[in-house]
Parts: structure tokens; C-alpha cells; sequence
């Protein structure tokens, strides 16, 4: 019985944890690049866009499909980075616990 109460206790503080690192994954924030730096897509690790920046040289009707290709290109690499980033943080909670990756827990 001991052991069901301590695994019970371990549950509601790995559940307090867990909402803990969903806030701090909504303010951890990464970049993604593309062409070099002519792209930049900003987002949190729970993969909410919070900015993009486009190098002025880009702003042109003829540079349109490039443009486009380029944002896309960004995003990826932002949420690649935030996916990353959301692993190593839920990797740090769940380590000792082995728990299996990949969850789906953020």
C-alpha cells in the first residue's frame, strides 16, 4: 500500500512538473534561418510563429517565389530547433522515471 501512495505522490508532482515545463516551453523561443540569413521564422517550442523577419533585397515582385520557398524553408528549421528544444527539456523531467520518448506530452 506504501508503495501505491508513493507512486501516487510521484504522479502529482511529475503532473505539477509537467505544467511547469508546458509554460516554460511557451516562453522558450528559437530561429529558424534560411538563404543564409535572408529568412529568420521566430517560435516558441510549443510551435507558435512569434515573428519573421525578411531581409529587405528579398522585397521584390521578381524575388516572390524565392521569398516563399525561403519562408518555408525558415519554418522548418524552427520547428526542427523547437521540436529539439521541447525533447531535451521533457528528456530532463522524465529521465530517471523510464518513460518511454515520444509520448506526445507537450
Amino acid at each position: 500500500m506504501a508503495d501505491f501512495l508513493g507512486m501516487m505522490k510521484q504522479a502529482a508532482q511529475l503532473q505539477s512538473k509537467m505544467q511547469a515545463m508546458q509554460e516554460e516551453l511557451g516562453n522558450l523561443e528559437v530561429e529558424g534561418i534560411s538563404g543564409g540569413g535572408l529568412v529568420a521564422v521566430r517560435m516558441t517550442a510549443k510551435m507558435e510563429v512569434k515573428g519573421v523577419r525578411i531581409d529587405p533585397s528579398l522585397m521584390k515582385a521578381e524575388e516572390r517565389e524565392v521569398l516563399e520557398d525561403l519562408l518555408v524553408t525558415a519554418h522548418g528549421d524552427a520547428r526542427r530547433k523547437a521540436e529539439t528544444a521541447a525533447m531535451e527539456k521533457m528528456q530532463a523531467l522524465t529521465g530517471g522515471l523510464g518513460l518511454p520518448p515520444g509520448l506526445g506530452l507537450t
